[in-house]
């Protein structure tokens, strides 16, 4: 019982695994769409990460539209140091698992992406997304600028008002700047492209998010 429930805590700084300095070898090119999966990115492209529970399905959701030039799955928004997945499911890091969309805004609208985000998954249920349980599931939005924090903020708002209306709880989402992003292995990139078959826990409320 303790265990457990200290996987639905996030751990101090100084209680959390220290990490490492080298940084996870991850493939130079997006095995869906061929574009580069690490910076430096085609100068006009921007950048969010978000956390919706197990990132291989969330991962997909964005790969598949128009305008996202590519994603990554890794950790963030907790303390240790370029971690490796096995710390991360032990709730000792304190990180999310997380996506990184990089995409166009001439094509793709950050509101779009929010939509997306809102849509794909239950952000009422605090540490856990489904049947996953633990602080790395947990729903988080990791902007970049205060344009994005506010359009973040504003489309929370407006989705708890229909959360409620169908019965939902109140949203748990973290809305964050972004920190830093680790990689994850190298098997986790893309994992549903390449395991079509592969699990997917993610589920969303039925609820619109009209932005």
């Amino acid at each position: 019982m303790f265990l457990y429930k200290k996987k639905l805590e996030i751990p101090r700084a100084e209680e959390a695994l220290k990490g490492r300095e080298e940084e996870m070898p991850v493939p130079e090119k997006h095995y869906v769409n061929g574009n580069t999966l690490k910076p430096p990115f085609p100068d006009g492209l921007e950048k969010v990460i978000v956390g919706m529970g197990c990132f291989w399905g969330a991962e997909k959701k964005f790969w598949e539209k128009n305008g996202v030039f590519i994603t990554a799955v890794g950790y963030s928004a907790g303390h240790t140091k370029n971690p490796y997945y096995e710390e991360v499911c032990s709730g000792m890091t304190g990180h999310n698992e997380v996506v990184l969309v990089v995409f166009d805004p001439k094509i793709i609208s950050f509101k779009d992406i929010l939509k997306i985000f809102w849509e794909a998954h239950n952000p009422t249920q605090g540490m856990r997304q489904g049947n996953d349980i633990g602080t790395q599931y947990r729903s988080g939005i990791y902007y970049y600028n205060d344009s994005q924090k506010d359009e973040a903020e504003l489309s929370k708002s407006l989705f708890q008002k229909s959360l409620h209306k169908s019965g939902y709880k109140d949203i748990t989402t973290e809305i964050i700047p972004a920190g830093d992003f680790y990689y994850a292995e190298d098997y986790h990139q893309q994992y549903l492209a390449k395991n079509p078959w592969g699990y997917c826990g993610l589920g969303g409320t039925g609820v619109s998010c009209s932005i």
